[in-house]
């Protein structure tokens, strides 16, 4: 199968000097990593307040309708797909109930390289909110053509979402100051930049880097994943659009030189179709370079199967990020797949409108860890308590079956717990 060419280098080393740096001297690890990547010398990463209504104020109406609606249909989804608290009684006098709690605190990453994501923003905070998370935080790279802010839509859209505590960070650092906090400062205007209180899960994407930093971190704090370099697979049989393929292939290597676009298909003609409709569209994209490098990359392809049974093989061993159904029955052959982050049914529901305002969240695993693991949802920010609720009866009914596993496993001060009770 394809997948992308071992592209990222290995950044442990690098971020573990700089977690070094940042446990010796944290704020002024972070000031001068900034000023070092980003350009800007800042006296403390926090945002004031004003600035998220300044940028939420100057919004674009047009933007600003579109986030509206994203943030609807995604919390709608989110609060509809929260699990519920459950409960079994075992016998008279003995309940067991199960309750998913929020976390405390959350940090959340938006990256600001090749593109601005305010709607990884939406994707990152609106579960979070349905989960019933009290205290979140935001941190995005500092843009030296903004003054040394975040760019000022990712700031409307952290306004709009209620969200006030904000970030100037990116790369490694911002991962280490949500992980391990940060202190406070004064500024030169007289105010006081208050302290950044460690967080109990970090969420969201970046570079290798931050990816590092995530999975270095992980085990002091909880993290979605580790983010890999986007993909799509496309299922199609010679019913499908080459148009609407090429175009679909086209959305998803405009993200990166890496980026992975593979059509998986039955019919030899839609190969040859689809690459005719890549030589018009790929030429008049903006990001033209960037796309054609990605779908000339050995992640890349056209995979021609034998049959549809064929194709949905390939398609759970591929187990991609985006997987779009454009085939006869296209809902039927969708109930098949197995291994994907999200399933797209039909000629009409493109990944781009999940990466948007189809509701569902878009922060999805990559490289195929869909075999594994889920979309970004309410039980990232969400634990299990389990509840034992036993009276006297309850738990005489299994006092003998107690006292016997502890002797069988020569843990007796185990079972004297239960006995001491009927002594």
């Amino acid at each position: 199968m394809p997948r992308a060419a071992a592209v990222a280098q290995d950044a442990t080393a690098t971020v573990t000097a700089l977690f070094e740096r940042f446990h010796a001297a944290p704020l002024p690890t972070v000031l001068d990593v900034t000023e070092q990547f980003d350009g800007v010398r800042l006296e403390h990463p926090r945002v004031p307040e004003e600035h998220l209504d300044e940028a939420l104020a100057q919004l674009d109406p047009r933007v600003l309708h579109a986030l509206e609606t994203a943030i609807d249909r995604v919390r709608r989804f989110a609060e509809a797909t929260r699990p519920a608290d459950t409960a079994v009684t075992m016998a008279d006098g003995a309940r067991v109930a199960n309750r998913w709690l929020p976390v405390s605190r959350v940090g959340l990453y938006v990256p600001g390289g090749l593109a601005v994501y305010p709607s990884s923003l939406v994707m990152n905070v609106v579960p979070a909110q349905a989960a019933g998370v009290a205290s979140i935080a935001l941190a995005s790279p500092p843009q030296k053509a903004q003054g040394g802010r975040p760019h000022p839509t990712i700031l409307a859209a952290a306004a709009l979402l209620g969200i006030r505590e904000v970030y100037a960070m990116g790369g490694a650092q911002a991962v280490a100051a949500f992980a391990w906090g940060l202190p406070g400062a004064e500024r030169a205007d007289g105010t006081t930049a208050p302290p950044l209180p460690a967080v109990d899960v970090v969420t969201g994407p970046g570079n290798v880097f931050v990816a590092t930093a995530k999975r270095l971190v992980r085990g002091r704090v909880g993290i979605d994943s580790e983010a890999g370099t986007t993909e799509i697979a496309i299922l199609a049989d010679d019913t499908a659009d080459p148009r609407f393929v090429a175009a679909d292939l086209i959305s998803q290597a405009e993200h990166d030189p890496n980026a992975a676009s593979v059509l998986i298909t039955d019919a030899p003609e839609l190969i040859d179709a689809v690459r005719s409709a890549l030589a018009d569209l790929v030429p008049a994209t903006r990001h033209a370079e960037r796309v054609a490098t990605a779908l000339a990359g050995p992640q890349s392809g056209a995979l021609l199967v034998r049959d549809l049974d064929h194709g949905v093989a390939v398609c759970d061993a591929y187990a991609a990020e985006h997987l779009e159904i454009h085939t006869r029955d296209a809902a039927a052959v969708a109930a098949r797949i197995r291994n994907a982050g999200a399933v797209f049914v039909g000629p009409f529901s493109p990944v781009s409108l999940g990466d948007y305002c189809a509701g569902s969240n878009h922060v999805l695993p990559t490289a195929g860890t869909a075999t594994y693991s889920s979309a970004l949802n309410t039980t990232t920010f969400l634990k299990a308590v389990q509840y034992i609720d036993y009276d006297r009866d309850g738990l005489a009914a299994v006092a003998a079956e107690v006292r016997a596993l502890s002797d069988a496993e020569d843990l007796p001060a185990h079972g004297d717990a239960v006995d001491i009770r009927f002594a």
